[in-house]
């Protein structure tokens, strides 16, 4: 992950794989504001795939940067991702436009409490096939 600032916009490029250990990356975008930013613009071009977890990071990432007053826009959704994000919507369909609708305030909501629900029941599955 890169991020450079140019006045009072930011843009940063996730590349790669966005899983569960990303949140201490994505923090780094927060943690380099100075109080001016107005704009986040996320480049997810390079981004291959994308899991339940590194969605909810990019989540917390967008809901934290507008509880600072910034606005955030996603761009360049790869097939995977939107895919991601449509499975855990409940979006059925190829091709399901679930990028462009990752702005939207309701729809972040929605996939956030699925996504949410998604992983709390695969660590059920881990638990109950753990030896006790």
């Amino acid at each position: 992950m890169g991020f450079q600032q140019c006045g009072s916009s930011v843009l940063a490029a996730v590349s790669g794989d966005l899983g569960e250990g990303a949140g201490s990356e994505l923090q780094q975008v927060l943690d380099g504001f100075n109080g001016y930013e107005r704009d986040l613009m996320i480049d997810v071009h390079a981004m291959r795939s994308m899991d339940v977890e590194g969605l909810l990071h990019l989540l917390e990432l967008h809901r934290r940067a507008e509880l600072h007053g910034v606005r955030v826009l996603v761009v360049g959704w790869q097939p995977q991702p939107q895919q991601l994000m449509a499975q855990v919507a409940g979006i059925r369909g190829p091709g399901t436009a679930s990028g462009e609708r990752f702005a939207l305030p309701g729809f972040r909501r929605l996939i956030e409490e699925r996504a949410h629900r998604a992983q709390n029941l695969a660590d059920l599955g881990q638990e109950s096939r753990s030896p006790a």
